[in-house]
């Protein structure tokens, strides 16, 4: 019987294990339907950033800041982070609540300042900005690699004896009345556990449900363009366009480009059904985006498209918490923040399993609970952007 099973070996089932090790717990197994990353991990666009309104999301992403900046150090691997800065510009419309989002970020140990137009045009030369209001710049922010970030995990926590088991289909979580004792895969092996973990984004809910707890998480249709700029455009921030509701960054030379508008997100039933390339009218709406923005660069080209799918809740917070069973847990509904927030959500759940509680600065366990949601108490942040309230 092992301490620990962990179901999804996404960045942020790894993350769990790792922090779980950190804690002197290394009896883990780990169990993926696929292989490690192969999930909502491998397809996410990798940005890091800490500007969010919530101050328990904003300081897990700036612990998890941390972990990015000395990963090659703890993990002996390279997990593809670029340090490239983190710039976001904002319409008039939300000056105010951005400004008061910018001083509590700061006031959690956020670097992150208010810079000028001018500045901007030195890091983006090729972008328009007259209809923006105001940006800041995140200088410690910037992009990875979601799929490197698991598999350096993966490989460091094997070399501390954890066992991660690839092809491994969880079907059934095994309980004896309101006590888990472990899980069932596909094939009828029960794979018994002190602690169950289940960190399977979407497919974390038949997993639950079936216990009668219902994960009010919703499978979300993600497109996303790549643009080919025909020119050599250096190394500028990542940019989240507030007012074309998008954002954008360099990958391999190529502009990533995510429509961030409401209407972009697509809810569909079954997390495992969806296109593997993005519709014309999503290519249409971000070509025009980024005509639009980027007016500089003279003959862009649609490369590719990339797709997939986030497992978002009805606050656009992750759900981090017991489930009413004994020894079981749940981390899931990351709502597109997953990767940003891994090690410091990892760390989070981690603490939530040995001691019921966080430890972290500023992030109380109390606010990711399942609970949260059929008592009313959602988590929002209180600097509400007008038209991104689901992304901020």
């Amino acid at each position: 019987m092992s301490d620990v099973v962990i179901v999804g070996a996404g960045v942020i089932g790894t993350a769990t294990a790792w922090a779980l090790t950190q804690r002197g717990i290394t009896d883990i197994t780990i169990l993926d339907r696929d292989s490690v990353g192969s999930g909502g991990t491998g397809k996410s666009a990798g940005i890091i950033r800490c500007h969010y309104g919530v101050s328990s999301v904003a300081a897990l992403a700036l612990t998890s800041l941390e972990f990015f900046e000395s990963a090659p150090d703890l993990l002996g691997a390279d997990i593809g982070f670029e340090q490239v800065g983190y710039l976001v510009g904002i319409g008039p419309e939300n000056v105010d609540p951005f400004r008061a989002s910018l001083a509590n970020q700061r006031s959690l140990g956020v670097e992150t300042n208010e810079i000028s137009a001018s500045e901007v045009a030195e890091l983006w030369p090729t972008a328009r900005l007259d209809d923006f209001a105001t940006f800041c710049l995140e200088p410690r922010g910037g992009y990875g690699d979601g799929y490197a970030t698991a598999q350096a995990l993966a490989a460091a926590l094997r070399g501390r004896g954890v066992v991660i088991r690839q092809g491994a289909k969880v079907s059934e979580i095994v309980a004896d009345g309101d006590t888990v004792t472990g899980v069932k895969l596909a094939d009828g092996e029960v794979v018994p556990a002190g602690t169950v973990v289940v960190a399977a984004g979407a497919w974390s809910v038949p997993l639950l449900s079936a216990l009668g707890i219902t994960l009010p998480v919703q499978p979300i249709f993600v497109q996303e363009v790549l643009i080919d700029p025909q020119m050599d455009l250096g190394a500028p921030p990542v940019f989240s366009d507030l007012v074309a509701k998008q954002y954008v960054h360099l990958r391999g030379g190529e502009m990533l480009f995510g429509n961030s508008a409401g209407d972009a997100m697509i809810p569909i039933p079954d997390p495992d059904v969806y296109p593997n390339h993005a519709s014309n009218d999503a290519i249409e709406a971000v070509a025009e985006k980024a005509i639009h923005r980027f007016p500089g660069i003279e003959d862009p080209r649609i490369s590719t498209t990339a797709t997939g799918v986030i497992d978002a809740t009805p606050d656009n917070n992750p759900i981090v918490s017991a489930t009413g069973y004994a020894r079981l847990f749940v981390a899931a509904g990351m709502s597109g923040h997953g990767f940003k927030i891994a090690p410091g959500l990892g760390r989070l759940m981690a603490e939530i399993v040995l001691d019921g509680a966080s430890s972290i600065p500023n992030v109380p366990a109390a606010d990711f609970r399942l609970s949260r949601f059929d008592e009313g108490d959602l988590l929002v942040s209180p600097y509400v952007y007008v038209g991104t309230t689901g992304i901020r």
